[in-house]
């Protein structure tokens, strides 16, 4: 039965004939067959037999293996990875039927698999306007953020620079020593209240820097690194810069913070070191934090960041939110559909690491649309340094594909994830059509609210079939 059924072939072969710019009957005089056998073949009521396959790829030189593909295989999955969106979970869609009509109709598969990712993405701009309005088209911090990623936060050119400066380091007693060989200008540690609300100044004038005494040593290392790259890699910045579509001046000065703080970090975590170090380790932040003495923040960044061309290592994504939700760090590389504006899911362990003191928590996790994905999560403490000294807490969020979590120290020793391991979330209250979730703030958009005259349900709200 599969054999016959991989043997029809219409679909692909009018697709290929019209690639060619052939009529049917030029095709059939080609191969010295009918222009009715032709018709017949596209229309799925006679199979593409061995024979006539061999003619398609000696006249046409194709690969045959490319021309019979896969079946329709990744067409079906795609298309099963749509119905699970929970806007069809009461219609009755058979996994058979989504493999016929990706086998049998191609072309209506992928208008149909175009016209939900055009869907997708109509709500999720419908979310953004709906819940920050006053927000302006050419707001600076997501154009950094879209910017970061197109680039999908890897900047070859900034890795190369920081990686001879790290090799250059290692010729001097730590890092201070460095600056003061290099440029003349000496190191200050000075109390908080002397340093005027700044944590690093740059003094030309009395060739020195200056840095708050009350910073720990993890972020005493990274300013003075920061002030390396602002010293020594201003052009590199600046071209790294180059064709970053940022309307305000804003903007422009954020993007060029993040390049600089992404040096400072190659610089303390260089490239080659840091991937190797990370593949041994499978990924383990606290080891590495302490290998290179930075910060677990500093680190999870930094493994974000490994995606050069070609040498590509394990693609995370990375999230840091404060106990009222907002969101001061994004950063995307695993594929995960952020909200470009809104609350996230509470039902997502990192709005719960607030009680945790510091320990790490980890959760499987499965979107509305099917994909699924590992978390890492822990509270981060910045600030303090003394009695009564402000602290800010904030949580961070590391999390890669679950196919991919078996690389990780994390999952060692636990067994494969049961469908029942994975949490439900969604991107944000405004996208997710989970009818059940008690956990809802909003309405999705589109959808029409139940009167609760009669009854009450357990979910916040209860949704008609109908749309708005």
């Amino acid at each position: 039965m599969a054999g016959d059924r991989a043997a029809y072939m219409g679909p692909r072969l009018r697709r290929l004939r019209r690639d060619l710019g052939l009529t049917q009957q030029g095709m059939a005089a080609d191969l010295g067959v009918s222009v009715s056998y032709v018709s017949l073949i596209e229309s799925n009521q006679r199979p593409l037999t061995a024979d006539t396959l061999l003619r398609l790829a000696r006249t046409y030189r194709i690969d045959m293996a490319d021309f019979a593909g896969d079946g329709g295989e990744e067409s079906t999955a795609r298309l099963q990875a749509v119905f699970k969106d929970p806007l069809f979970a009461d219609l009755d869609l058979p996994p058979l039927q989504g493999a016929d009509v990706a086998t049998n109709y191609p072309g209506i598969a992928e208008a149909f698999l175009r016209l939900h990712a055009a869907y997708r993405e109509e709500q999720r701009a419908l979310a953004d306007r709906s819940v920050s309005r006053e927000i302006a088209e050419g707001d600076a911090v997501a154009e950094v953020r879209r910017f970061l990623s197109a680039k999908r936060n890897n900047f070859p050119t900034l890795d190369d620079a920081a990686e001879r400066i790290a090799a250059a380091l290692a010729g001097h007693d730590g890092i201070a020593a460095y600056i003061v060989a290099r440029h003349g200008l000496r190191v200050r540690y000075l109390p908080t209240a002397v340093m005027m609300g700044t944590v690093r100044r740059h003094d030309p004038h009395n060739r020195a820097i200056h840095i708050d005494e009350a910073l720990d040593r993890d972020s005493r290392a990274f300013q003075l690194a920061l002030q390396i790259a602002y010293l020594e890699l201003g052009p590199v910045l600046d071209a790294a810069l180059e064709g970053a579509v940022l309307t305000t001046e804003n903007g422009r000065r954020l993007g060029r913070r993040a390049l600089a703080n992404y040096a400072a970090a190659a610089i303390l975590m260089p490239e080659t070191a840091f991937a190797k170090a990370a593949e041994d380790k499978k990924y383990d932040i606290e080891a590495l934090a302490r290998q290179f003495g930075t910060s677990f923040e500093q680190t999870a960044h930094r493994l974000t960041t490994l995606q050069r061309p070609g040498q590509a290592h394990m693609p995370f994504f990375f999230l840091r939110v404060d106990s009222a939700g907002n969101v001061s760090k994004r950063l995307d590389g695993a594929g995960f559909p952020f909200a470009g504006h809104g609350g996230g899911c509470a039902l997502w362990s990192v709005h719960d690491v607030f009680r945790t003191h510091g320990e790490i928590v980890t959760q499987w996790l499965e979107l509305p649309d099917g994909q699924r994905f590992f978390s890492i999560a822990r509270l981060v403490t910045s600030g303090g340094g003394g009695h009564l000294a402000p602290r800010i807490q904030r949580a961070i969020a590391l999390g890669c594909a679950a196919d991919d979590a078996h690389r990780l120290i994390y999952t060692r020793g636990r067994p494969a994830p049961l469908a029942a391991d994975f949490t439900p979330i969604g991107i944000t209250c405004a996208l997710c059509q989970r009818d059940q979730c008690r956990a809802r703030a909003v309405p999705p958009i589109g959808r029409q609210i139940l009167p609760d005259d009669y009854h009450r349900r357990r979910a916040p709200f209860g949704f008609s079939d109908e749309t708005r």
